[in-house]
């Protein structure tokens, strides 16, 4: 079916319809994702590399605040936190203004992964959004932000383009 059919059909109260074409969008930004892991799987798994963004985009965090922002346990963290450091991903510190806290930051090989994947994640998506037209692009952002706005996500910081702000 040509998507301006589909256009045509679906009524924003269609919540059926729209429901479907956000889990068919997410199957290919997921699959997106994977392949863009792909040349760097050797090295870490999904839940690493989104260690890694959290880093990159707050240059270094203790170990609880990372916990926080991937929705896992403090123990969880630092057993990724053990192997990323192991793989010489990351490094931590002692917190200098508190001994007993953790300081975690990316290395350059550690950020070398981010920029690599994130590279090829914004090739893949230039691609397909490439093919489509200007007003399905115009309406692809109008929809998305709408999206992500209901959804609590920040907008995408251009330094940050797997959209992890700064603060």
């Amino acid at each position: 079916m040509d998507m301006r059919d589909a256009s045509a059909r679906v009524t924003g109260d269609d919540l059926a319809a729209v429901t479907s074409a956000v889990l068919t969008g997410s199957r290919l930004l997921v699959a997106i994702a994977a392949n863009s892991l792909a040349a760097v799987q050797d090295q870490v798994t999904l839940p690493q590399f989104r260690m890694l963004v959290v880093l990159s985009g707050h240059g270094q965090a203790k170990l609880v605040t990372l916990a926080e922002l991937l929705g896992v346990n403090s123990s969880t963290a630092m057993r990724m936190a053990d192997r990323l450091t192991v793989a010489g991903l990351i490094v931590k510190e002692v917190n200098p203004h508190n001994r007993r806290e953790s300081l975690m930051r990316l290395t350059p090989e550690g950020r070398r992964i981010v920029d690599e994947v994130t590279a090829r994640r914004h090739k893949e998506i230039a691609a397909i959004v490439s093919r489509m037209t200007p007003e399905q692009r115009q309406a692809l952002v109008s929809a998305m932000t709408a999206f992500n706005e209901a959804g609590g996500e920040p907008p995408a910081h251009p330094q940050y383009p797997l959209g992890w702000p700064d603060a």
